[in-house]
């Protein structure tokens, strides 16, 4: 059965996409093959996977408003086993066009029927809690939250949390809680320390014991549209990853 997992932060660089295409391309291989659903309208994840968005005709708007299929409209990658449904601006329409259509938190589940052949799907959120991010919730088996080590880590997840109970309420009673990592790490400031202690103890064991790492490499990547296994496969960022993807898998279980 496919697994479904939705990366959500409504705040903006976390390192929510850095994130999804790092965990989709570990997972990706001869035994699994990986979808990346870019929902977010400013298309990183698409460039991220070296996908021109600008020039590309069929994207996750065209699959949200019917006028394609998920398999027409998913491309391959560099990276092999791993596919994207690409993004650009275009999707900004679809949450107005989305907003007078009957079940319209349905749109992103219905369009991953035809998903059955891929072993994961991910889906990369935009940074808010509009009608966009509530189909991937919606559509999801389970959440992911990143969360940057900084003063206001905590800042906005209640509403997140409570975002993720009102759709289980209502949309999609099987939602859970995959868990929370840790991002940008940085060891030489406290004030990651103290973090990861407050996140660690409202948590609990949500609380992914891979801590994924402050590293240039990985801030690099997304420019030359690589992963980071690509960009520097010995890098920390790359070994946090994979050590990331591997205890992201084991959950999964």
């Amino acid at each position: 059965m496919t697994k479904i997992i939705a990366v959500v932060n409504q705040k903006g660089g976390v390192g929510k996409t850095t994130t999804t295409i790092n965990v989709a391309a570990q997972l990706a291989g001869p035994r699994s093959s990986v979808l990346l659903v870019d929902l977010d309208p400013q298309g990183n994840a698409t460039s991220g996977l070296a996908i021109p968005k600008e020039s590309t005709q069929l994207t996750t708007y065209n699959v949200l408003n019917g006028t394609a299929q998920l398999m027409q409209a998913a491309q391959k990658t560099n990276v092999a086993h791993l596919f994207v449904l690409p993004a650009n601006n275009n999707l900004a329409g679809a949450e107005v066009e989305l907003v007078g259509r009957e079940h319209r938190e349905f749109a992103l589940r219905q369009a991953l029927q035809q998903a059955s052949t891929y072993d994961y799907v991910l889906i990369d959120c935009p940074p808010s809690l509009g009608l966009l991010t509530i189909n991937a919730l919606t559509a999801a088996k389970q959440v992911l939250i990143p969360v940057q080590a900084e003063y206001y880590a905590m800042e906005g997840l209640s509403q997140l949390l409570q975002t993720i109970q009102a759709v289980r309420g209502s949309t999609n009673p099987q939602l859970e809680l995959l868990g929370i990592v840790l991002t940008m790490f940085d060891k030489r400031n406290s004030l990651s320390d103290q973090v990861q202690t407050e996140v660690a103890d409202y948590f609990g064991d949500k609380l992914f014991k891979t801590i994924i790492p402050r590293n240039v490499r990985l801030a690099e990547a997304p420019s030359y549209g690589r992963t980071i296994y690509e960009h520097d496969r010995w890098s920390k960022g790359a070994r946090a990853y994979k050590a990331l993807a591997k205890e992201f898998e084991g959950r999964l279980v």
